[in-house]
């Protein structure tokens, strides 16, 4: 995994460039990938795209090539590993001091929310650590303590609304131990019991804060909808 993590370190290093453009009008349309070569090729461009992407960073995608086939078929690289590195360095900067930013606001955006929230809908509750939490269907089965496994549904939203996962619509149950996921998400199902349905609004300090993922910008609120099906053996 680290090898191939450092093929697309390399990669970025080698081609980055902030210019922009229309990738809708360079990419080419692959309809089969029938050797190893082709998805070889085709797995490192989409994990590539992916990360860009993620990190919102624009290319000129002739200038891109122009760089891909430089490196792998000349001599004529145009910029040495050293200012490849400089370059790298720049556009990391960049997008820390974008992220940091965004989650500042972010932020700020959070705990208007969750403070309005509580405070205009009196059916929700808040625990000291900031979750708050509204009862859809209250079961009558045990509860799960934090060493336990557990199988949920769920549908994970943020404040406007977008959905960002939902095991609804994979279409499966999810199984999960307490003590491997977000503090919201361990403290939360505590407090429910088998047959319980739940809507958690959880902090980001209890949930990912500053680290961003996919789909998922940096001090999100996260809202989720949750039923607990099942405790599961440790």
């Amino acid at each position: 995994m680290m090898k191939y993590q450092h093929i697309l370190t390399s990669l970025l290093i080698l081609f980055i460039f902030a210019c922009g453009s229309d990738p809708k009008s360079k990419s080419k349309s692959v309809s089969t990938l029938s050797t190893f070569m082709d998805s070889t090729s085709y797995s490192l461009g989409a994990d590539l795209g992916e990360n860009l992407k993620r990190q919102q960073v624009e290319i000129d995608y002739d200038v891109f090539m122009a760089g891909l086939m430089d490196g792998m078929e000349t001599e004529m690289v145009k910029l040495d590993q050293g200012q490849r590195r400089a370059v790298m360095a720049s556009l990391q900067k960049n997008i820390r001091d974008k992220s940091k930013k965004e989650g500042e606001a972010n932020l700020k955006l959070a705990d208007e929310f969750l403070d309005n929230n509580v405070k205009e809908n009196p059916d929700i509750k808040e625990t000291p650590t900031g979750l708050q939490y509204r009862v859809l269907t209250e079961g009558n089965g045990e509860s799960p303590k934090k060493t336990d496994r557990v199988k949920v549904h769920y549908v994970g939203k943020l404040m406007d609304g977008s959905e960002f996962d939902s095991s609804i619509e994979r279409g499966e149950p999810t199984e999960f131990a307490l003590n491997q996921v977000i503090k919201g998400w361990t403290e939360g199902l505590q407090l429910m019991k088998v047959g319980s349905k739940y809507e958690f609004f959880i902090h980001p300090n209890i949930a990912y804060g500053q680290r961003a993922r996919p789909k998922i910008p940096a001090n999100s609120v996260l809202i989720f909808e949750v039923e607990l099906l099942d405790i599961i053996s440790k």
